[in-house]
């Protein structure tokens, strides 16, 4: 079993990307701390998916100032020793270059809260917490894998500035953060997806369409697919791959 005996905490556990995370870790044999934002049907689903109850996630407001760093102190509440973090939970609004001010300046502040600022709170706690266990040696150390999209790389649409900036923002922290604590075995990667099935995803049949006909592959991705290459990376088994930034997108966009 891949993930034997680790602990992982996973952001945004109640549906999507982050719920068939879970399911796989945990069929890979570790112990998961499931997130979310509020107690809902999908947390109540998830959890049933790894043997926990809904209670068993922790609710956290990502949106709130300092809510990454609440997010790990209560993990570490429920688990002495965390050994990898998945940092999935994201939002997606606009931030229109017309019209009123507010949609504007509210859709840079709650993307970049939630999108930049708890993961790389997150990160941060998770570092201090990898040192702490490592207690000087290079035997523990720890794995971050950071959900960013293809549109860090390429761009998105002109109202969907904010998102993008916030994808690339996690892109650029990962691979800062690989570079300079590879030596003390933390080790970071980035998963930057195209559409998946997701309810991010185009629901208007001409939208869908449209989005399935610039990808190469014919389909969006589905959430496992992204979930199993985040237990791959979080098993240990490929370490000279960090700082790297992974690609699902069925080849719509290829760098």
């Amino acid at each position: 079993m891949l993930l034997k005996d680790k602990t992982i905490l996973i952001t945004g556990a109640a549906r999507g990307i982050g719920a068939a995370t879970a399911r796989l870790c945990h069929e890979a044999g570790a112990n998961v701390l499931l997130h979310a934002g509020r107690k809902s049907e999908g947390s109540g689903q998830a959890a049933k998916a790894v043997g926990q109850s809904a209670d068993d996630f922790i609710y956290q407001d990502l949106l709130q100032p300092g809510a990454g760093f609440t997010l790990f102190e209560t993990a570490l509440k429920r688990a002495a020793r965390i050994d990898g973090i998945v940092n999935n939970a994201g939002m997606f609004t606009a931030s229109p270059l017309s019209g009123a001010m507010e949609p504007w300046t509210d859709g840079w502040a709650q993307t970049l809260a939630v999108n930049v600022q708890a993961p790389a709170d997150i990160c941060r706690a998770a570092i201090a917490h990898f040192r702490e266990c490592s207690n000087g040696t290079d035997a523990e150390g720890g794995t971050i894998v950071n959900l960013a999209s293809r549109a860090g790389h390429r761009g998105d649409g002109v109202e969907n500035a904010a998102y993008a900036a916030s994808k690339g923002a996690v892109l650029a922290m990962t691979k800062t953060w690989a570079r300079g604590l590879a030596r003390e075995n933390i080790l970071l990667y980035a998963i930057a997806p195209g559409w998946v099935e997701t309810r991010m995803a185009p629901q208007d049949i001409a939208d869908r369409k449209a989005a399935e006909a610039e990808i190469p592959l014919g389909r969006v991705a589905k959430p496992e697919e992204v979930g199993a290459m985040i237990v791959f990376l979080l098993s240990g088994a490929s370490p000279s791959a960090t700082g790297a930034t992974f690609d699902i997108n069925g080849a719509s966009y290829v760098r």
